[in-house]
């Protein structure tokens, strides 16, 4: 039986007929309600951003997740986190850095801001100053299990890469709350300490690769809160048929009867099994069952329920502290007595470890030390075997004030978490065991039951108040949970204190059988090993214990006795024993022979039965005088072993155990002394005697003298070693936390620095791009640029820069002025630099290289992005092509100047090329002639001069194009009306840049008389 025991799942097998990779798109999303969307709380630290990216990356980018992701990370307290930013590149949901108090909304991942702790409270995110100093912060405990108390089932708990334990503790809560858990694979994470020590809690649902989880959460989210949830109030109706078949196959696999459980209980973690599975039958997950071992052994981890913690309600437990922590060892001898408690439903260890620790300080504080049996028991073997390593994570420095921390616990070299000190782990006896089936332990002082009893039924708590009872010792206390109580057993059990539900026991009537196996229901097939206490046989009450007695007294012929074992503890009388044996007063327990001997009968039936056990032969002590009614009586005593035979040989072997009879018969009186022998004789006879039995006493005495003086002399340097040891030992401790401490701080500032690590490496690749990107834009431009800072020292230039300027990659960090360039004339590149760096005025002007290309020189100052000048940039931009097209500009004004002339001349003008075709004609021509621009362009000279002039103007044409010059000279020349008339003609041969003629122009003016 447990209460607070580990219960989950590592990768299990999908139903066959679930794909386990994809969820139907329709589905992904949650529903609508407001409030109603699950809360994924992701963790991670050094190496989680990668697994982060991956994470991201895997979600679906079109369908809405439904979901709100709140991501925490060790991040440096006192550094800008890039998280947020780069974070961003991975999803297009929006990414928030958290401010205090924000709302969380679905379809939004909200980031940890840096040296802060964060909770959930009814849905919205505060801040909170961290509580723990910088090397100890466990930021994802704290808040998994903030979301786990604000959301309960609609919590979700995922761990990535990251050293140490944080987290783990967190994932209990969210389990014990019924959300889901998954972490991710150690051999994909680039730290895995994280990773594995949330799967050793045994709580994981699901094991994946980061890439791999957004598929199964989407699955199980659409599953759960989605469309399929909606169907109905209660999705799952699990019927009472398929419940027995699912206790059946519990049973026949762990061994154990969950059947009287709660079913409200039960009901709750089979439906989130067949949630985590999607399987929405209830026949269809016992079918599941049946085929899948692994999923029965996940089932019942599960219905093992909850979680536990040091010193969980502290409240409660000041109170144990101060109330039941002396009346434990009240009355109690530090030499003979011992201390005994039984934690029944352990679990991990915690709380029976929480007790040891105030157990050891109320012995330190007594300065005595008890013998101390503190027995932890639960039916979960994980649990009682990660109990029995007392290995801790380090988030229960959160449950365990400093002090206790520093003198109860030792921080693991690798920073794996705390190993309860030995001094406390040998107090303590782990062993798995089922509260409902096995015996119990017996003569406690202290039973604790805490957060067991409110998940069973009310039938099966009822059998277990008596057997409480049973196993207490006569005010006997019982330590029960909050939410607990011991029902209608108010006549077993008085209050203590009702808040803290601590009970005392109660004296019953004589008459009441307190046999445990009264309490118990009937064993199943396969006993479990039955719990024993220090140096005791407990025997089950089918051994035929009448028959061997009886059989054994017949054969000595003695009217009483008594079989007992070795302790002494009775287990048959025979015949009348009252003479011999009488009962103490209260409540007996286990009746023991040597407590209930009369007066002058105990001290030799206890060296008697040493005797025996020792020799296993007969011992026989005749005339002992045993105080009866008030008068003494002669009584010969036989202590004798019993050989038990076969006949004892039951479900758990105890034919080995050896039994003793003890036998008690009435010696005879001796014959009256005659008086005629009361004489000197008798006399002298008898101080004979007493002088012997005065020398045996005074032997033994001094033998008890000597035994004694070498005990203590023994004890005193035993003493005196162990003081030194552990004066050695606080030495070594002392400086052992000053080294653990160190070593957490170090640990903890080295996974902020490895998380700035990531953060600045992703950094530096984005300004690596950036930069190749500028040196390409700076090189497919073609403009040359030089950087120079304050001192006109060359910064950095481009390739084109190299040639206007003999620049080569050496040249970086010399002045510019040491630079031979390729400029004509331009020697004030330095001074105008530094004008420019002056007066904050930009430089600009011509210059032109030796090869004949011309640059546009500007010169501005270098600007950061917090506008501070730490330079210039000087810049050449080609514009030999504009200067080109300014040349041409201005031929084509000159002969735009020398069109205007000739169209605005009074005389006509012409040009006729060299085969006497014309190509232009003046306004004036027109005028002159009567045909029009365009008519003239089609003409030749030919059809301008009359038939008897052809040849003689050919013939001149001839000699222009020779390259001659005509003077002015009379001719006559035919006008569009077919009318001649006389002009004077002046024609000029146009020459082009080689020298050739290409036309001739003719000026023409019409002759008067007196021309």
């Amino acid at each position: 039986m447990t209460k607070r025991s580990t219960g989950a799942l590592a990768t299990l097998p999908t139903p066959p007929s679930l794909d386990p990779g994809t969820a139907p798109a329709e589905e992904a999303a949650a529903p609508d309600s407001p409030g109603s969307f699950p809360i994924v709380g992701i963790g991670a630290s050094a190496g989680g951003l990668a697994a982060f990216e991956a994470f991201f990356a895997g979600m679906p980018k079109t369908v809405a997740s439904g979901m709100a992701f709140v991501l925490v990370q060790h991040l440096a307290p006192d550094h800008k986190s890039l998280l947020a930013e780069l974070i961003r590149r991975f999803t297009p949901m929006p990414v928030l850095e958290v401010e205090d108090s924000m709302t969380v909304a679905p379809n939004c991942v909200y980031i940890i801001t840096p040296n802060h702790d964060m909770a959930l409270i009814n849905g919205s995110l505060q801040l909170l100053a961290p509580g723990a100093p910088r090397g100890q912060r466990l930021p994802i405990d704290f808040f998994f299990k903030s979301l786990a108390a604000d959301q309960r089932e609609r919590a979700i708990g995922v761990v990535l890469s990251g050293t140490g334990s944080d987290g783990t503790l967190g994932l209990r809560a969210i389990k014990d709350a019924g959300g889901m858990v998954m972490v991710q694979t150690p051999e994909s994470a680039e730290f895995d300490g994280m990773p594995r020590s949330a799967i050793a809690t045994g709580l994981v649902d699901y094991q994946l690769d980061a890439k791999q989880m957004p598929a199964r959460l989407s699955s199980y989210v659409s599953y759960a809160f989605g469309k399929l949830a909606m169907l109905s109030d209660k999705p799952v109706v699990i019927n009472e048929s398929a419940l027995k078949r699912i206790f059946v196959l519990l049973r026949t696999q762990t061994k154990h009867d969950f059947s009287q459980y709660k079913p409200s209980t039960i009901q709750r973690r089979i439906e989130r099994r067949m949630s985590v599975h999607q399987i929405s039958q209830i026949d269809d997950y016992v079918r599941y069952l049946q085929h899948n071992s692994e999923e029965t052994q996940a089932l019942f981890r599960d219905l093992l329920i909850g979680v536990t913690n040091f010193f969980r309600d502290p409240e409660v437990f000041e109170v144990f502290e101060k109330q039941v922590v002396p009346m434990l060892f009240a009355g109690k001898s530090a030499a003979n007595d011992t201390v005994r408690i039984w934690v029944a439903g352990c679990s991990t260890g915690e709380e029976a470890y929480s007790i040891a620790i105030l157990l050891q300080e109320h012995m330190a504080t007594l300065q005595q030390s008890y013998t101390v049996q503190l027995f932890a028991t639960d039916i979960d073997s994980r649990a009682i075997a990660f109990a029995r390593a007392g290995l801790y994570p380090a988030g229960i420095a959160a449950d365990i004030s400093p002090p206790r921390l520093a003198r109860f616990f030792t921080a693991e070299p690798d920073g794996g978490g705390y190993r309860i000190h030995k001094s406390i782990r040998d107090m303590l006896v782990f062993s798995e065991q089922d509260l409902t089936r096995d015996p119990p332990f017996s003569r406690l002082d202290l039973i604790t039951c805490r957060n067991l009893l409110i998940y069973l039924g009310a039938e099966l708590q009822k059998r277990l108040m008596p057997l409480f009872h049973y196993a207490l010792n006569p005010q006997g206390l019982l330590f029960l949970g909050t939410s607990e109580g011991v029902g209608d057993a108010l006549t077993l059990f008085a209050s203590l204190d009702r808040k803290a539900k601590i009970y005392q026991r109660k004296a019953t009537e004589a008459g009441l059988s307190r046999s445990p196996g009264r309490f118990l229901p009937a064993p199943h097939t396969g006993q479990a090993t039955q719990p024993r206490g220090a140096g005791r046989e407990v025997f089950s009450a089918k051994l035929p214990l009448r028959e061997l007695t009886e059989q054994a007294m017949l054969a000595q012929v003695v009217p009483a006795g008594a079989l007992i074992n070795s302790l002494g503890d009775i287990l048959y009388l025979h015949g009348r024993t009252g003479m011999y044996l009488e009962t103490p007063p209260g409540e007996v327990g286990v009746a023991n022979i040597l407590k209930m001997a009369r007066e002058g009968l105990r001290p030799a039936l206890s060296n008697a039965l040493h005797r025996c056990v020792a020799q296993q032969e007969p011992v026989h002590i005749a005339g002992l005088h045993v105080k009866t009614n008030g008068h003494f009586s002669r009584v010969n005593l036989c202590v004798r072993p019993v050989a038990t035979g076969p006949a004892l040989a039951g479900p758990e072997s105890e034919s080995d155990a050896p039994l003793y009879l003890v036998l008690l018969e009435e010696a005879q009186q001796s014959e009256p002394v005659a008086p005629a022998l009361q004489n000197g004789a008798a006399t002298e006879t008898a101080a004979a005697q007493m002088r012997t039995l005065r020398e045996e006493l005074r032997a033994k005495d001094e033998y008890l003298q000597s035994t004694l003086e070498e005990l203590e002399s023994s004890n005193e340097e035993l003493k005196s070693s162990n003081e030194e040891m552990q004066s050695v030992n606080e030495e070594l401790q002392s400086t052992n936390e000053e080294l653990e401490t160190s070593k957490e701080e170090l640990q903890s500032v080295n996974e902020e620095l490895s998380t700035v690590n990531n953060e600045l490496n992703l950094k530096v690749d984005d300004l690596s791009r950036l930069n190749n990107d500028m040196n390409n834009l700076l090189a497919g431009t073609g403009i040359a640029t030089v950087f120079v800072d304050h001192n006109l020292r060359i910064l950095r230039f481009t390739p084109t820069a190299s040639q206007l300027i003999n620049l080569i990659s050496s040249d970086v960090g010399r002045p510019v002025g040491h630079i031979v360039s390729n400029l004509v004339g331009y020697t004030s590149l330095v001074s105008d630099a530094q004008a420019v760096l002056d007066t904050l005025v930009t430089k600009e002007v011509q210059v032109q290289t030796t090869d004949g290309a011309w640059f546009t020189l500007r010169i501005r100052p270098y600007r950061t992005l917090d506008n501070v000048i730490e330079g210039a940039v000087i810049t050449f931009s080609d514009i030999s092509e504009l200067k080109r097209t300014e040349a041409a500009l201005a031929q084509a004004n000159q002969l735009a100047r020398l069109a205007v002339v000739v169209r605005d001349a009074f005389d006509a003008i012409t040009m006729t090329d060299l085969e006497g075709r014309i190509l232009a004609w003046n306004p004036a021509a027109e005028r002159l002639y009567g045909w029009t621009e365009a008519q003239a362009l089609q003409m030749t000279l030919r059809e301008r001069i009359p038939p008897a002039l052809v040849n003689e103007a050919m013939h001149q044409l001839q000699q222009l194009s020779a390259g001659q010059v005509l003077a002015l000279y009379p001719t006559q020349r035919l006008t569009r009306s077919g009318q001649t008339v006389d002009v004077a003609l002046l024609a000029t041969a146009l020459i082009d840049t080689n020298g050739k003629v290409y036309a001739v122009t003719t000026t023409e003016r019409l002759r008067t008389s007196d021309s």
